[in-house]
């Protein structure tokens, strides 16, 4: 499928005007990366949606109508731009914690365990009974068989997955409730006024986008809602670990908030009265307990746009999952298609976390063409995006044959795609922003900083 075709499909599901297709350039064509599965289209039409979203916003403040190219290249490098960062001209340490990963269980079956997170870690030995050395793990999950450990994690709050075929995924309960949702769903969830927004020269200036996300897909929203000039301010608990901020927290104020303080609530819901975009990715039913879930943020501020982020969306008897990208292409089919076309019996991952990334440019996609709505003709608003729905409509892309023999993007062949600046790490090498407009080009006008450097307040 063609990347403009992908592209007019989501633009017109958010009821976007088609008029604006016209104004869009894309290049290249998969395989872009060594995969079956077309990830250079998906990173180049969520991408492109993102920043015809972006020009889309402008003219609404008074401004002219800008084109955008996205190269589908350049928009796979930044599908997986964890990978290509560097701090003073060296890679960060490996992220990953050493037991996690993939296991042979006792059945023959495969599990995939994240344990990134200490209490994730430390909740799995504890299941396990065992040290925390890969060894042990592997020794352990002999006794076991994988559909047992899947079921004990869950039961536990934990996170891990079995790992499935397409064939068994399309018939569990899970996969048909999430096959009836939308890519991107934008609902109306109050009534307020329309908010116009003032004049400015870039699509974004002054938009207060509130951002409680981590890892990965969240936070890749919140960054290219900066990279277009929105004022963008990251909310971290002090008490949670930090994953990836280097690359994704540029652009960002950084504060912390301890949710679990009342003092606290009330700073939050300050921010959020003067907010634009509130996005968050909370398990499901999390912040609606401290008193900010969708409902609650729209009555706080009527006329916000709530993005919420999941890892399996918010109907079927999986909506309350923990998960992360990893698990759910190992829960959902992705490593053992791969696998096969491979042809090798353990489970192959995707070329990258391409359910994050994609899902992290559809929530700023859905973020914007709410918003849209919101200037145009009033209301609060909710976008749901979920990585398996992402995935899911990654599969709807077909495959791609000989794919796998694709060369893979090394770091020296992206050269012409990064930037140089200070950061609050050091001297960052990282990748721009693949969305190009034509008269507003994409900038982080503030560095990625450490977790809590900035206070919690918007500026004036």
């Amino acid at each position: 499928m063609h990347a403009k075709d992908v592209l007019s499909a989501l633009w017109r599901e958010a009821e976007m005007p088609v008029s604006a297709l016209d104004a869009v350039e894309l290049t290249g064509s998969d395989p872009i990366l060594p995969s079956s599965f077309a990830v250079g289209t998906a990173a180049q039409a969520s991408i492109a949606a993102s920043a015809l979203a972006a020009a889309e916003i402008r003219p609404l403040r008074g401004g002219p109508r800008q084109r955008v190219a996205v190269d589908m290249r350049h928009a796979a490098a930044e599908f997986r731009s964890e990978r290509y960062i560097k701090l003073d001209g060296k890679p960060p340490g490996d992220p990953w914690d050493p037991i996690a990963g993939t296991y042979r269980c006792g059945d023959g079956g495969w599990v995939r365990l994240h344990t990134n997170f200490p209490h994730h870690r430390d909740g799995v030995l504890r299941l396990l009974r065992c040290d925390h050395d890969r060894a042990a793990v592997s020794r352990a999950l002999q006794d076991w068989n994988a559909q047992a450990v899947e079921n004990a994690l869950a039961a536990a709050g934990l996170v891990g997955s079995r790992m499935r075929g397409f064939a068994e995924w399309d018939a569990h309960p899970h996969a048909q409730a999430l096959a009836a949702q939308p890519v991107v769903s934008i609902e109306k969830i109050g009534d307020a006024p329309p908010r116009p927004l003032l004049a400015s020269a870039r699509p974004l200036d002054g938009l207060r986008v509130l951002d409680m996300t981590r890892v990965i897909a969240g936070p890749v929203c919140g960054r290219t809602l900066a990279a277009h000039g929105a004022e963008v301010l990251l909310i971290t608990a002090p008490h949670l670990p930090s994953t990836l901020e280097q690359d994704t927290g540029r652009g960002k104020l950084s504060a912390q908030l301890d949710l679990r303080d009342p003092a606290a609530r009330e700073i939050l819901a300050g921010l959020l009265r003067e907010a634009h975009i509130f996005v968050q990715g909370y398990r499901p039913g999390g912040l609606q307990a401290l008193g900010f879930g969708p409902e609650q943020a729209a009555t706080l501020r009527p006329g916000i746009v709530c993005v919420s982020l999941s890892a399996y969306g918010h109907l079927g008897p999986w909506a309350a999952r923990r998960g992360f990208d990893s698990l759910v292409q190992t829960a959902t089919g992705f490593n053992a298609a791969e696998a096969e076309a491979a042809g090798i019996a353990e489970p192959k991952p995707l070329p990258a976390q391409a359910l994050d990334h994609g899902s992290g440019y559809l929530m700023a996609f859905g973020a914007l063409a709410a918003q849209r709505r919101q200037v145009t003709e009033g209301g609060s608003w909710l976008v749901r995006v979920s990585l398996a729905r992402t995935g899911h409509w990654l599969r709807s892309l077909g495959r791609i044959e000989n794919g796998l023999a694709a060369p893979d993007i090394s770091p020296d062949a992206i050269s012409n795609l990064t930037e140089e600046t200070d950061s609050g790490f050091g001297r960052l090498t990282a990748i721009r922003h693949a969305g190009r407009l034509s008269e507003t080009l994409p900038r982080w006008s503030r560095p990625c900083v450490p977790l809590g450097t900035h206070p919690p307040r918007w500026p004036h």
